[in-house]
């Protein structure tokens, strides 16, 4: 297959920094993509701006196939970049990625931090409400800005999150003659860099801060809800038996203030929640974006007919498990080996549960938990009510 699409990553240095093999592939290029920054490096050869919106890149690449197309991109084109979009776009056998340093190999070489250390993320484009799934003590971000107000969004955050006292370090200008560094604990920061900046955070939380695990069971009250919540030891239970896996995809069926959802997306995968209550749909939004999971899909409308049109790895039906059809809809739209996991609390949720498992299988158990709560100047156990649960895997 013939190589018609090169990508040359570009430092702040600019040409100055490529290798001899880059400029070549320049200087031979009879189209150059990229935005205007980089383009006004170079001359000659016909220049194409990226379009907007971005989506229409594919199309404008796909009619100059068979020319030699060389696309400017910043650093490593392979690393949040360009590259990576364009190797879903095309076969990455028609492609050449020639990367420069990237900003996260800077940004540590500045630091004297070891890179297989750091977490390396992005707001650019992105939720900066995702960096709450990463914040931990002593753990080290390196984070690549939208612009210049990002620093202090990325502060803000920090701070209402109960880690104000962390380092931040901002890296301006990486590589070129206007590099700079700016420091100061988050609960400190205030102004604007430059628009080209990496962000490093090491993360300190203040005395009392509410730390959050990434396994599954968070507290109650890490959730806004309005008594729709599955409890913290039987959620822990039911995420054990879903068993997320990274980049699989759950749907939460009446979901409530979107516990399950959530914490399947904390765990790496992907989740719709599906919740025919307005409010609660409401607080599903919010609860994603403290939680550090803004990217939750969230659908208000009443499942089997809200449900969406897509194959998910794992179904989770909390809520109407006794509704016509439900359980059978949710079992048509798995994937072959994907998972069914239902939890009733009512005599009808359960019978239907037991018709469930009685055509397809599976396994059924019952949930109980109870809590010590004192009573005059005793204590006794508290029951809450009890939890049939139910786990299929379709053939």
């Amino acid at each position: 297959m013939t190589v018609w699409l090169k990508v040359v990553g570009i430092g702040d240095d600019g040409l100055a920094g490529i290798s001899p093999a880059a400029c070549a592939l320049i200087d031979a290029a009879e189209v150059l993509v990229g935005g205007e920054r980089h383009l006004a490096l170079v001359e000659g050869a016909d220049k194409r701006v990226w379009p907007s919106p971005f989506s229409q890149s594919q199309d404008m690449l796909t009619s100059l196939r068979g020319r030699n197309v060389v696309v400017l991109a910043s650093g490593d084109p392979m690393y949040f970049g360009i590259g990576a979009t364009l190797a879903r776009w095309f076969d990455p056998a028609e492609m050449l990625v020639v990367p420069h340093a990237g900003a996260f190999s800077l940004a540590a070489a500045a630091l004297g931090w070891a890179l297989q250390d750091c977490l390396c993320l992005t707001v650019h484009g992105r939720p900066v409400e995702a960096l709450h799934l990463h914040l931990a003590p002593g753990r080290k971000l390196l984070v690549l800005s939208e612009d210049g107000q990002s620093p202090a969004s990325v502060a803000r955050l920090l701070e209402k999150a109960g880690f104000g006292p962390s380092e931040m370090v901002v890296l301006e200008h990486l590589g070129g003659t206007k590099q700079a560094i700016r420091r100061a604990a988050a609960q400190t920061w205030v102004g604007e860099t430059a628009d080209l900046n990496v962000i490093a955070v090491t993360c300190r939380a203040e005395p009392g801060a509410k730390l959050l695990s990434t396994m599954g069971g968070l507290p109650d009250d890490a959730f806004e809800h309005d008594g729709q919540l599955t409890k913290r030891e039987i959620r822990a239970m039911t995420l054990s038996t879903l068993a997320p896996l990274p980049g699989q995809t759950l749907w939460d069926v009446g979901a409530g203030c979107g516990s399950i959802a959530i914490e399947w997306m904390r765990a790496g995968g992907q989740a719709v929640a599906i919740e025919s209550h307005a409010k609660r749909a409401a607080s599903i939004a919010v609860n994603a974006a403290r939680l550090g999971v803004p990217g939750l899909q969230v659908i208000q409308g009443h499942a089997p007919d809200s449900l969406p049109y897509s194959d998910p790895d794992a179904v989770f039906v909390g809520g109407g498990v006794s509704a016509p059809g439900l359980l059978d809809s949710c079992w048509a739209a798995l994937k072959p080996g994907g998972r069914l996991v239902a939890n009733a609390v009512t005599a009808e949720g359960e019978a239907a549960l037991q018709m469930f498992h009685a055509r397809h299988g599976g396994e059924m158990i019952r949930l109980a938990v109870s809590r010590l709560a004192p009573v005059g100047g005793f204590h006794t156990w508290h029951p809450a009510m009890p939890v049939t649960q139910y786990k299929g895997v379709k053939a």
